[in-house]
């Protein structure tokens, strides 16, 4: 019997090696151990969402069984919380009903008949985002993904490169990895790393696996604490907690997640400002995720993801469907309302 059970575990373990193979086979660029890179020639400006193609979306669209939808964005309002080195917001009534009578400069009014338009100043990092590849520069040429450099593609309106107009209608097998959860948390605490150990520990007991082309979406609980106005304070602390560069590599090289996003606003780690010093000189950055992801290996940032219906319901698989609006010179897709269906 013993004997059995050891030949069972064994054709299991290898069974899944040459799945897993196979699936990085069909990859087209991305390779374990390095992830992906620069590698799609020296115009493109989409990265690892390359991988994309009508069976990779066709496959997550099967993932769509039951029908039921989660919506994964917030609602934004002039003001919503945002990430402070992003401008505030403002939305304010262009036309209205009233203003168009007395103003008396459009006629047809007279009838009876009139309308209600607003204008909107707003950021393009608020809300449910994400970053595009041209959002995060390094270096003395301030340059980003695929080498496109300030001098030569930043702009007054946007930069020319990468901006999140070209970032393609993403149709791809979503996996939730609910730390909060793991942890025995409602959220986890200000300024809390997560580990590779944390995303492993909440993959096992969730029974779920990473495959290549995978969007991944982090669950840190910090999201629950959007719409209440009184608990703006709590959101903000709840906002440090995120990934550490170590998580972010093992995801990408050797679990090939394609998008990586997360219910904050910046997926990554925010060290309190004791230990700031200390993380800058040991990554050579404040945000050492944003560049690893976004400018060396062009990967897409999903941020403030609304992930708490997914983990009330225990969804941890399911087929993510986003589009970003086509705004020339954006930096990121915002107020975005993405989709898990199931």
């Amino acid at each position: 019997m013993k004997r059995n059970s050891i030949q069972l575990l064994l054709i299991a373990t290898l069974l899944t090696c040459v799945i897993g193979s196979m699936q990085a086979q069909k990859m087209k660029k991305w390779k374990r151990g390095t992830g992906w890179g620069w590698v799609w020639g020296p115009k493109d400006e989409i990265g690892a969402l390359n991988e994309m193609t009508d069976a990779t979306r066709q496959a997550a669209l099967r993932l769509a069984k039951t029908g039921k939808t989660y919506d994964l964005g917030v609602r934004y309002d002039r003001d919503s919380f945002k990430w402070p080195g992003h401008n505030p917001g403002e939305i304010m009534t262009f036309r209205s009903p009233e203003g168009v009578k007395r103003q008396g400069d459009f006629p047809p009014a007279k009838t009876g008949t009139a309308w209600h338009s607003c204008a909107l100043f707003i950021s393009d990092n608020v809300a449910t985002q994400i970053d595009g590849l041209c959002h995060a520069v390094q270096g003395k040429d301030n340059h980003w993904y695929n080498g496109f450099k300030e001098e030569d593609w930043g702009g007054d309106w946007g930069p020319r490169k990468c901006d999140a107009s070209g970032i393609p209608p993403i149709i791809a097998r979503g996996v939730l990895i609910d730390v909060a959860g793991y942890k025995g948390v409602k959220a986890l605490p200000a300024h809390y790393g997560i580990t590779v150990a944390d995303l492993k520990g909440a993959l096992k007991k969730q029974g779920t696996t990473l495959k290549p082309g995978d969007v991944v979406m982090i669950r840190t609980g910090a999201i629950q604490y959007w719409s209440d106005p009184e608990k703006r304070d709590a959101l903000a602390a709840h906002d440090s907690a995120g990934l550490l560069l170590e998580g972010a590599k093992w995801l990408v090289e050797r679990n090939g997640s394609m998008l990586i996003g997360s219910d904050t606003s910046g997926l990554e780690y925010w060290p309190s400002a004791d230990d700031s010093t200390a993380h800058q000189k040991k990554h050579g950055t404040f945000m050492p995720v944003h560049n690893y992801l976004l400018i060396k290996q062009g990967v897409h940032i999903g941020e403030f993801h609304q992930l708490e219906d997914l983990a009330k319901d225990r969804v941890y698989e399911f087929c993510y469907m986003c589009t970003t609006a086509k705004i020339r010179g954006a930096t990121a897709g915002f107020t975005l309302r993405p989709l898990a269906i199931r």
